[in-house]
């Protein structure tokens, strides 16, 4: 007999039917696009975890010893003496960090860099640290992909001229020529103030600190800039010092200091904290003379301080005792400057004065 809906219920089961295959279908080509995100996903877990940074603190720490970058070349911040040593603001402060973190002062290797090699070095990681009389600046700050760790000097740009030319401010520098380092704050500053001035000058401009120098006493340029103190300390070695004079214009700030790779909080954080336990360690009136009689204060900032209460030390990877290691292997903030800057160059602190002593010197409190 003949049915009127067979038709109907016939489509349905082969409609049924395409359906069925149709899903089958569709799962089974979705089966390899969720095993490709699973094993994507995977994939970029492990790379994420090959790639993950190591501190630049484990690599010092493993490696048992700091490599620095140095100028090797400014006296009062990093030079060498006939004995072959390195002595200088920027050599003490590599000292600190190596004996707060070993025990030992002498712990560093010291690279000298040029200005153009400096930031190379320290990107490419042939240095930890870099602490080479650095100005911090916004564009070296963010552009370079550096990180500033305190400022350890508070400097102004000069300028240098033979005592017997009768110059005595930057406007009878009119038409002169002016040494001036490449790669370097000072030429940018130079040509802001002279353009401010509308003061024509021709700058005479070299790469090496010995080469910048020695042009200018041969008479190939009439004045010389940069920082105030780096020509105080090359004007004392020059073969007649006191036949060149500095004059009173300041032309800049130049807030000098180390730095490292930026992103690498842990290194941040200890080369920050060493640093700021120098100058806490004035404050507190420690240095490495006295340290021993500050092991039983019952003062518990000091306690602190020293590592003999909390654990601070260890939280940021760094001994407990690394501020009583830094002091006693290298002095406070003070004896540091005296050793270096004050006494040789004859300069007083001015700035780098601590902040209960009008300057600017300030450490976040160890608590």
């Amino acid at each position: 007999m003949y049915n009127q809906f067979w038709p109907i219920r016939q489509w349905s089961s082969g409609l049924l039917v395409i359906l069925i295959l149709i899903f089958v279908s569709a799962c089974g080509s979705q089966q390899p696009k969720t095993q490709t995100s699973s094993t994507t996903e995977s994939t970029d877990t492990t790379k994420s975890k090959e790639t993950a940074q190591t501190s630049r603190l484990d690599t010092v720490k493993q490696r048992g010893k700091l490599i620095c970058g140095v100028s090797g070349k400014l006296p009062g911040f990093s030079f060498v003496n006939e004995k072959g040593e390195y002595l200088g603001m920027d050599v003490d402060l590599c000292r600190a960090v190596a004996a707060a973190l070993f025990d030992d002062p002498n712990q560093v290797e010291y690279r000298n860099l040029t200005a153009a090699q400096r930031f190379t070095a320290l990107q490419t990681g042939e240095v930890d640290l870099l602490a080479r009389n650095t100005t911090w600046t916004i564009s070296r700050d963010i552009e370079l992909g550096m990180e500033f760790t305190p400022t350890i000097f508070y400097d102004a740009q000069g300028m240098m001229v033979p005592a017997d030319s009768g110059v005595k401010e930057l406007e009878q520098l009119q038409g002169k020529t002016i040494c001036v380092k490449s790669g370097t704050t000072a030429e940018q500053n130079l040509a802001d103030q002279m353009s401010q001035r509308k003061i024509k000058y021709t700058s005479v401009v070299f790469g090496d600190e010995d080469t910048l120098y020695n042009s200018y006493v041969q008479g190939r340029c009439e004045a010389i800039t940069a920082d105030r103190t780096q020509l105080v300390g090359r004007r004392a070695i020059l073969p007649d010092p006191e036949q060149h004079a500095i004059l009173d214009t300041v032309m800049s700030k130049e807030p000098l200091g180390p730095l490292i790779v930026d992103g690498d909080a842990a290194w941040f954080d200890a080369v920050k904290w060493i640093t700021y336990a120098l100058i806490q360690g004035e404050e507190f009136g420690i240095d490495s003379k006295n340290l021993n009689t500050f092991t039983n204060s019952a003062n518990p900032d000091i306690k602190r301080f020293l590592g003999t209460e909390e654990s601070f030390g260890k939280t940021i990877g760094l001994p407990n005792d690394f501020a009583a290691r830094a002091i006693k292997h290298v002095g406070n903030y003070g004896e540091i400057y005296d050793r270096n800057i004050g006494k040789p160059l004859n300069l007083d602190r001015g700035l780098n004065n601590l902040w209960t002593e009008g300057g600017l010197l300030y450490s976040p409190p160890f608590r």
